[in-house]
């Protein structure tokens, strides 16, 4: 077990004198503090904090006291973790106090074959069979009867939004949810924003659409991952190569000292390892946590690790039919911190923390509005381009929106069985066209009052 760690007697230092504003002598502080230090250690903490701004050094000698910045209520809130966070077990908390230190403090680490190794599926488990109990009952729906996917379909429009824009600020991405909602919808790309940051939430809405509408496709193989990370990465990588292809250079991770796995044969083997245990766990719950935590500590992609994990641990909810999780709420920091945990430590109790509290906020947002919600057409989802393009063409073209018209702009993509189907949805669509809404297929409201005013609506 860590002990207390330089995080944690920052926080009480700043704590400690915080609460005596006539200031301390450093005699007294070491009487004072929870944990005893070395005096020489504890004047190299005082001495940081100083220089930091977040106490201050008055008189000399053996008259030297320290008094709390005037200014340093900000930097007070920083050291003492006054921040937006998940609630913690004790472990998670150690966990986090441990990668809160500085990083020259941590010590170097590679990736731990016996972290893999001690893994035993349907033997050790990282959720308890209570926990995992608990998540259970908070998951099922009025779904767990019918094919695999049904939920997730049913709610498709929301997950979209919500794991495509939740999961991108968790890489640092701007977009609101209104911004994401907007873009996913009806195409529009919030103003301000880099082309980077809306090609994330672009990958993001490929990516789930590919698991949710084909449930074939949600299954735990190599492939599987591999196309989550063609679609999540697509365009957003420095070399082209990489998307949808294992790694086959070293790589760093960002604000860690975790150095993963090099050799590329040896990546591609623990890659099929990791996946194949991934898919002998039976519980749901066990299998997409293991998946959040083994596939990111390999880092078998250049880029995008996280995407993918967070991705494919709701395969195991789609199959199961469960409330899947969207990552709604998770703050960045916790997130990186518990990751940083399983880098350096092995340790996956702030992770779980993370988790299991990720998964009741998704519950809260999904099972709990589900019966208020119009499912979708996956008819209409899985045409939706193709219909946009049929209208733009025929109003552009300035014909008549009739059956005859209609099936001749069908594109070949639609399948012979659907084409009766699909001209019947343009049509409706033409009915329904008015200004306010023709925007959606790149019409401009001029061209649409020139084109009602010579064919009206749908023949």
């Amino acid at each position: 077990m860590p002990r207390t760690t330089p995080h944690a007697e920052f926080a009480q230092l700043v704590e400690l004198i915080a609460r005596h504003p006539e200031g301390l002598g450093i005699d007294v502080i070491a009487q004072q503090m929870e944990s005893a230090l070395p005096r020489r250690t504890l004047q190299r903490r005082l001495a940081w904090l100083v220089e930091q701004g977040l106490i201050t050094k008055k008189g000399g000698a053996r008259a030297v006291r320290y008094i709390q910045q005037p200014s340093a209520e900000q930097g007070t809130a920083i050291v003492s973790v006054k921040e937006v966070y998940v609630p913690t077990s004790s472990e998670g908390a150690e966990v986090k106090a441990f990668v809160r230190q500085p990083r020259a403090l941590r010590p170097p680490v590679g990736y731990n074959l016996a972290f893999l190794e001690q893994y035993q599926p349907n033997h050790t488990a990282y959720l308890s069979p209570s926990l995992r109990g608990q998540l259970h009952g908070l998951g099922q729906s009025s779904a767990d009867l019918t094919p695999a996917g049904t939920f997730a379909r049913d709610i498709l429009n929301r997950l979209l939004i919500d794991l495509s824009w939740a999961s991108s600020q968790l890489e640092g991405n701007t977009y609101s949810r209104l911004d994401t909602a907007r873009l996913i919808e009806f195409g529009q790309a919030a103003e301000g924003k880099g082309a980077l940051e809306t090609q994330m939430i672009l990958n993001h809405k490929q990516a789930i659409e590919y698991l949710v509408l084909d449930s074939s496709h949600a299954q735990l193989t190599p492939d599987t991952l591999i196309s989550l990370h063609a679609f999540l990465s697509d365009g957003l990588m420095a070399d082209p190569a990489a998307v949808g292809r294992l790694r086959r250079r070293a790589v760093e991770i960002g604000g860690s000292v975790y150095l993963p796995v090099a050799l590329p044969q040896r990546l591609e083997e623990l890659f099929g390892i990791v996946v194949q245990m991934a898919a002998e766990i039976d519980d749901p719950f066990e299998q997409s946590f293991f998946l959040m935590v083994h596939l990111p500590y390999l880092q078998p992609f250049e880029d995008v690790n996280k995407r993918v994990s967070r991705l494919a641990a709701n395969i195991p909810f789609i199959r199961h039919n469960l409330c899947p999780l969207s990552f709604v709420d998770v703050p960045q920091q916790a997130y990186v911190d518990a990751m940083i945990g399983v880098y350096e430590l092995n340790r996956i109790e702030l992770l779980r923390d993370v988790f299991v509290w990720a998964y009741e906020r998704s519950c809260q947002q999904y099972v709990a509005v589900k019966q208020n919600l119009v499912p979708p057409d996956i008819f209409r989802l899985r045409y939706r381009q193709a219909l946009n393009e049929v209208v733009a063409a025929i109003v552009k073209s300035d014909e008549a929106a009739s059956t005859t018209v209609v099936s001749a702009k069908t594109p070949n993509m639609v399948a012979d069985a659907d084409r009766d189907h699909f001209i019947t949805l343009v049509l409706q669509e033409f009915a329904a066209l008015h200004a306010g809404n023709a925007v959606r297929f790149g019409i401009r409201p001029l061209e649409l009052s020139e084109w009602q005013e010579k064919h009206g609506r749908a023949a």
